[in-house]
């Protein structure tokens, strides 16, 4: 342990360099706290945005609104005073907060990568398992291996100090001993570089099923491939905001990363205060991403904010008869359950393209078999249950009926069709 006056010092740098950090991370944290408790707020009021995947949204948004709410206002502070000036204490929870949101975030943006690559190329597969229940379990497990990453510094495995300017604090990577070496280096691999992975797989399977899909409907070229593949695309929309903010907030943490691993790698003689402290504050930053990108691109979130906050209609710039059309949409709609409708719209789009270019070479046992695994049960459209049955048996839906008999018989023991 350094003694207090040489742990807290004072770097020798310009006044006017504080000051402007300091202003600099004053903005963001204005920015962070209001944008993400507006996407929490709009989220959690809209029916139509109301769903188990958009928790997962709001999970991050209260991520990045606690980053901004814990790091922004005391940076600032420090930075009037260019020095830390609130003690060791409180210099440890800052950084423990620190590191807890911003990990939390990354893990957070893993699960929204994973859940929209399921929602596209494998609808079935989570077709009425996807539930409020489920999704506040798996954001239970994030934030408690968030809080198992952000914890060991507390009991001797590298440590909470002073970084940069000295105006803020991280953990330990300055320091070229196997603990904080080994400490840095598990950290990254486990919280930045296997989740990276698993985005990139993630967004790799999406753009080969929508490739996929894109070939089918050319070769089938009629109608209900043509309607199955806009579905898709719609959902490719939404997967390519979520897509945006997981890229935003990779290149925020780059740079700090890079001088991290600098750092661990045993050369921080050529890092100067400056490369310490700008990258922490660009990767602060990544909490203002979220709120800006839905409001720009997300169209429900922003006839969503402007009808909940009217104030911002005008910057917004939402359109009379698009408000008109949400409203008169989102009161028709049930809220009761949301996502099972659409789970079950998107597995019928699936089952769309994946049974109109097999039908041929399916044979009809094989196609009993895929039904068997798939529950009725789940489809709330009666609509919808003889359009699979249609699909599954390879007949029109006109002699369904005739069927229908032989399909109870070959589920009886699992009870999983009831077809009313």
């Amino acid at each position: 342990l350094f003694p207090q006056e040489v742990l807290y010092r004072e770097v020798d740098v310009p006044d006017h360099a504080h000051y402007i950090i300091g202003s600099v991370i004053l903005v963001v944290g204005i920015t962070g706290v209001v944008g993400n408790a507006l996407v929490v707020y709009v989220f959690c009021r809209s029916r139509t945005l109301r769903t188990p995947g958009n928790i997962f949204v709001v999970n991050l948004a209260v991520a990045d609104f606690l980053m901004s709410l814990t790091q922004a206002p005391i940076f600032f502070v420090a930075s009037l005073h260019r020095r830390w000036i609130f003690g060791e204490r409180a210099c440890e929870l800052y950084a423990f907060c620190g590191g807890l949101f911003g990990i939390c975030s990354m893990m957070t943006l893993t699960a929204i990568a994973a859940d929209r690559c399921l929602a596209i190329t494998r609808p079935l597969a989570v077709l009425g398992r996807v539930n409020r229940r489920r999704v506040g379990a798996i954001l239970g497990v994030l934030w408690i291996y968030s809080l198992g990453w952000s914890l060991p510094p507390f009991f001797g495995w590298s440590a909470y100090v002073p970084e940069g300017l000295q105006t803020s604090c991280s953990w330990d990577y300055m320091s070229f001993t196997t603990s904080v070496r080994a400490y840095t280096i598990l950290l990254f691999v486990f919280v930045f570089f296997i989740p990276l992975i698993i985005i990139g797989s993630c967004y790799l399977a999406i753009f080969r099923a929508i490739r996929a899909a894109r070939r089918e409907v050319e070769e089938l070229d009629c109608g209900e491939s043509h309607k199955a593949y806009e579905r898709i695309q719609s959902e490719w929309k939404m997967a390519k905001v979520a897509l945006l903010v997981i890229l935003l907030f990779v290149i925020s943490w780059s740079p700090y990363s890079v001088v991290a691993l600098t750092a661990t790698a045993g050369y921080s003689h050529l890092l100067t205060p400056y490369m310490n402290s700008v990258p922490a504050v660009i990767a602060k930053a990544s909490a203002i991403h979220n709120p800006i990108i839905y409001a720009i691109i997300h169209p429900k979130y922003r006839v969503a904010i402007a009808h909940y906050v009217p104030l911002l209609r005008s910057l917004l710039r939402v359109k009379p008869k698009a408000l008109r059309s949400s409203l008169s949409s989102g009161s028709s709609t049930s809220s009761r359950r949301p996502t099972l409708t659409s789970q079950c719209s998107l597995a019928i789009v699936a089952l769309q393209i994946s049974f109109i270019s097999t039908r041929k070479t399916l044979t009809p046992m094989r196609m009993r078999r895929k039904l068997a695994s798939f529950s009725l049960d789940t489809v709330p459209s009666r609509k919808a249950r003889f359009f699979y049955l249609a699909c599954a048996l390879d007949v029109g839906p006109k002699t369904v009926g005739e069927h229908v008999s032989l399909v109870r018989m070959h589920n009886a023991s699992t009870s999983q069709i009831s077809v009313q």
